[in-house]
């Protein structure tokens, strides 16, 4: 097994980040892979992300030629968007914890804890499918992703609200230490 080296400090944390740099790198992601999707395709894809069926001239591609149409484009946001869903699952996670932990004495709390952790997975899961499955690969998947995808996207702008609920807060990944005896 691969042992790292322990810092110096008391409290043994291996890497600390503050949530709210965590949070902005995270929604960074999509952003940039996005930009960066819409800017190669100008330069290097022009014609083939700008063409239409009817002949209209257009200046700017459209979002589903810009990030899937072409193949490092399609690479790129791939990558993005799997980098932007881990660190999504660790605050859908977090936020559980967090209400599951508040005091309050209503009978359907817990109940209605779980169904924002579940519609915040299946969100999360939503988004990937229909960043990995194409619509001309399997196009019942990709429906039922894009419906659902539609029916949660409010719930994106909530999760940019774990900014200020946990701003004082910091991911810190440790390593327990274990009381050995030989």
């Amino acid at each position: 097994m691969f042992q790292l080296p322990m810092p110096l400090d008391r409290d043994q944390s291996l890497i600390r980040i503050r949530f709210t740099s965590f949070a902005v790198g995270t929604i960074c992601c999509p952003l940039f892979g996005f930009l960066f999707c819409v800017v190669w395709s100008l330069f290097f894809n022009f014609t083939e992300t700008t063409a239409t069926h009817c002949g209209v001239p257009n200046y700017l591609p459209s979002i589903s030629a810009a990030i899937g149409g072409e193949t490092p484009q399609r690479y790129v946001w791939r990558i993005a968007i799997g980098l932007h869903s881990a660190p999504r699952l660790l605050v859908a996670i977090l936020y559980w914890k967090y209400y599951l932990g508040s005091p309050c004495a209503h009978h359907w709390y817990r109940t209605l804890c779980h169904i924002n952790f579940t519609l915040t997975v299946m969100e999360n899961s939503c988004l990937i499918i229909l960043t990995y499955v194409s619509s001309t690969e399997n196009f019942v998947y990709t429906l039922f992703a894009f419906l659902e995808y539609l029916v949660v996207l409010s719930n994106m702008a909530f999760h940019m609200t774990a900014y200020w609920d946990f701003s004082n807060k910091e991911l810190i990944v440790s390593s327990v230490l274990e009381d050995k005896r030989f």
